[in-house]
């Protein structure tokens, strides 16, 4: 520092000098600096304008092509629904109205039987008799004593009495086959109204699978639209399903965590408790290895039951071959949850065994297992049996978690980029600024000079009012 000064005995003249000389060259490259500053400020900010748009770019192209793949998945999965209800109505009309033709002449001839019966059953009043005149004109005759007149009237009467007896006994019978037939005709109706109440059900029930199926059509043709409501229906879905499907994993992921404590400690005398593969007992990476396959026999059984289309190859398979995977799996899955069971019964022997060693080498007596301790064995057992079929069904929420996270990583990157090119914004607008206050402090610096540089330039009031009373006109 002292080679830097002017005046050995007098450091503080120097410093002042030193600081004059400074703001003078600094003044006097005043213009060139205020432009590189301006310049450098501005290639910031223009840079940071430029890389904030472009970042815009692609956030716009990265929304649209999440637009893209959330129709083109929706789409897919109305075609499947729509796909499942034509199924259905199909199966409802082979089922019920394949037989339609059939139906319809055991109908007609139930119909015809009906209209027979009917018309054998209508009653017919009887025809008054012939003699009615007869009675009439010997009822006229006048009454007489005489006693052949009496015989002839008491055997007309007698006659007369007969055949109101054989006219209401006929008529008896016609009612009671009138009757008979009518009461024939019921089985026949309850028939024709069963079969038509059948009818009836098939209808509304394919009526209700049309309304179905009209409203899914349109939710197909919105989606074919790109409409902005399917677009925020299917993204409302696809979280619903990201956070359910996230949920039932997080359940299963605890299954598989007691699954594993459940089976770890006996695997130890299966692979050797000392044995390590790098910082992990063999032991513990063998009890996680079962897990896994357990959970990969699952996905192939679903894959193969095609509940879940993870691999389309699987899907593809003809039917045979299906069903063989469908075997083999099952087969595997079931002799590892067999011998999952075994290990699990091994677990308290083992448990009870290192208890007692450590209470040995403590110089403290052993503690005898009570008898009811097969209660919790049993239990460990059934839990090693059903935990690995449990895990099986992991497939379905694992399905829907990948599909609705394409849908939500999508989001969630377009959300990055949108706050990625506002902070780009703001660090160009502060570029701009801070150019603008790196200026004002380059002038706070000068200020001594400015400010003569302008009184300098300002006019004298007298010189002015001199010069202002010469331009008045005389």
């Amino acid at each position: 520092m002292k080679q830097f000064l002017l005046f050995q005995d007098h450091p503080v003249l120097s410093l002042l000098l030193w600081a004059t000389l400074a703001i003078v060259l600094l003044y006097m490259a005043r213009k060139q600096a205020h432009q590189a500053i301006r310049s450098f400020s501005r290639v910031l900010s223009t840079g940071f304008r430029l890389a904030a748009r472009s970042v815009l770019g692609a956030e716009q192209r990265l929304r649209h092509r999440n637009r893209e793949v959330l129709l083109a998945a929706g789409m897919i999965e109305v075609e499947k629904e729509i796909e499942r209800e034509f199924l259905r109505v199909e199966a409802v009309v082979k089922q019920d109205l394949q037989t339609y033709p059939a139906f319809h002449r055991s109908m007609s001839d139930l119909l015809v039987k009906i209209d027979e019966d009917y018309s054998q059953s209508t009653e017919v009043p009887p025809s008054p008799p012939t003699w009615i005149a007869a009675v009439d004109a010997v009822a006229q005759i006048p009454e007489s004593k005489d006693g052949g007149v009496a015989t002839i009237l008491g055997e007309i009467h007698k006659t007369l009495d007969r055949q109101h007896k054989a006219a209401m006994a006929e008529y008896r019978k016609s009612s009671g086959t009138r009757h008979t037939l009518l009461k024939r005709m019921m089985p026949t109706w309850r028939k024709l109204s069963q079969t038509l109440e059948k009818v009836g059900k098939t209808i509304t029930g394919l009526q209700e699978r049309a309304q179905v199926i009209d409203s899914r059509m349109n939710d197909y043709e919105a989606m074919r639209t790109m409409s902005a409501t399917a677009e925020r229906k299917l993204s409302s879905s696809s979280l619903t399903q990201f956070v359910i499907a996230g949920l039932v994993m997080l359940i299963a992921i605890g299954g598989a965590v007691i699954n594993f404590n459940l089976i770890a400690l006996p695997m130890s005398e299966m692979v050797g408790g000392g044995s390590y593969i790098g910082p992990f007992k063999t032991a513990n990476v063998a009890a996680l290895v079962i897990i896994l396959v357990e959970v990969s026999m699952g996905l192939f059984l679903m894959e193969s039951l095609r509940i879940t289309h993870l691999f389309p190859i699987i899907g593809s398979m003809d039917d045979r071959m299906r069903r063989k995977m469908i075997w083999i799996s099952f087969s595997i899955l079931l002799t590892l949850a067999c011998v999952e069971s075994a290990l699990a019964f091994m677990r308290d022997q083992i448990a009870a065994d290192n208890e007692a060693l450590k209470q040995s080498l403590a110089g403290v007596q052993a503690v005898t297992s009570s008898a009811d301790n097969w209660i919790p064995t049993l239990g460990q057992m059934v839990m090693g049996l059903v935990l690995p079929f449990a895990l099986t069904f992991v497939a379905i929420p694992l399905e829907s978690f990948i599909h609705a996270s394409r849908t939500v990583i999508g989001i969630t990157v377009m959300w990055l980029l949108r706050l990625f090119a506002l902070a780009l914004r703001l660090l160009g607008n502060t570029s701009y600024y801070c150019g603008r206050v790196i200026i004002s402090l380059y002038d706070l610096l000068i200020f001594p000079l400015l400010w003569a540089e302008e009184k300098m330039s300002r006019p004298r009031p007298a010189a002015a009012t001199v010069q202002a009373s010469k331009e008045v006109p005389q």
